[in-house]
């Protein structure tokens, strides 16, 4: 993983805040690995990470971190939880 990324932009969506670190169109492959799922839930339950693979590059790169809407009050809390568990995956 590389460095911290800042977030981007937080939606509201049906199930869940998409806490957005990178733009999607940057990688020509996303995925939920199940090796995250254990810090992410550490932090919030019920929450998924989506990394992305860009073709030449080794590295897979958080891309996103999708926060239960039922987990938090609102979109700055979810936005905090989702740096929690970047850097708990990156640390």
């Amino acid at each position: 993983m590389a460095d911290t990324p800042s977030v981007e932009e937080v939606e509201e969506g049906d199930d869940y805040y998409h806490v957005r670190f990178r733009d999607p169109d940057e990688f020509d492959e996303i995925r939920t690995p199940d090796w995250a799922d254990k810090p992410a839930g550490s932090v919030v339950e019920g929450s998924e990470v989506r990394t992305g693979h860009e073709e030449g590059n080794d590295d897979w790169e958080i891309q996103s971190v999708l926060i239960p809407l039922d987990a938090v009050d609102d979109g700055d809390e979810a936005r905090e939880k989702a740096r929690d568990i970047v850097e708990k995956i990156e640390s």
